[in-house]
């Protein structure tokens, strides 16, 4: 075998072993998630504000569905009607994915900014073990609360992809639906927030 082979298969091993480790661990969630975080920010996969507050001003949105039932991290029933009022962000997202992970400190900085304006966040985790989506919000130190479904999903917020995040105005109406991860810590979404109450 001459030397570039060998030199060849000694690195394709070494990087199929780190590819291997990284899977057998759960940590290529956190390392794809922070290679999508530097897409995050060129801004490609934000979401058209200008465009949905037009339309939400024109005032011609669908009703937003209200009919879900959640479960909060402390185990409390939660229902969505109670933040009728609000604006509201809703965000439907999984520990194991790495676009949702991408996104999360991100939405906690707005979270953050936003949390005392009568906006209401709804991180909706698909994980089966929900367990496993509070110890991932308590490891990052993120702040919002997370939530399961109790209920049946509303067929207005069913998607086949995550993360999928909905805005849902003061007035009941469906603002934004953005499918794919997103960076919501800009002043041009915080912008398109405030429009909304």
């Amino acid at each position: 075998m001459n030397k570039k082979l060998k030199k060849n298969l000694i690195e394709y091993g070494i990087i199929g072993a780190v590819f291997i480790g990284l899977f057998v661990t759960g940590l290529h969630t956190e390392v794809f998630g922070f290679l999508q975080r530097g897409i995050l920010k060129t801004g490609l996969m934000n979401p058209d504000v200008e465009e949905k507050a037009e339309i939400a001003e024109a005032n011609i949105n669908p009703n937003a569905d209200f009919n879900l039932q959640l479960i909060n991290s402390e185990g409390e029933r939660v229902n969505m009607a109670d933040f009728r009022g609000k604006v509201i962000f809703f965000n439907v997202w999984a520990t194991w994915c790495p676009p949702c992970v991408a996104e999360m400190p991100g939405i906690n900085e707005l979270y953050k900014d936003v949390k005392d304006q009568n906006v209401e966040f709804i991180m909706l985790s698909v994980d089966q073990d929900f367990d496993k989506a509070i110890d991932f919000n308590e490891r990052k130190g993120y702040e919002f609360e997370v939530y399961r479904a109790a209920s049946p999903m509303p067929q207005m917020y069913t998607s086949r992809s995550i993360p999928t995040t909905y805005v849902i105005d003061a007035n009941g109406k469906l603002a934004m639906t953005h499918r794919g991860m997103g960076d919501y810590d800009t002043k041009k979404f915080r912008d398109f927030l405030q429009k909304l109450q």
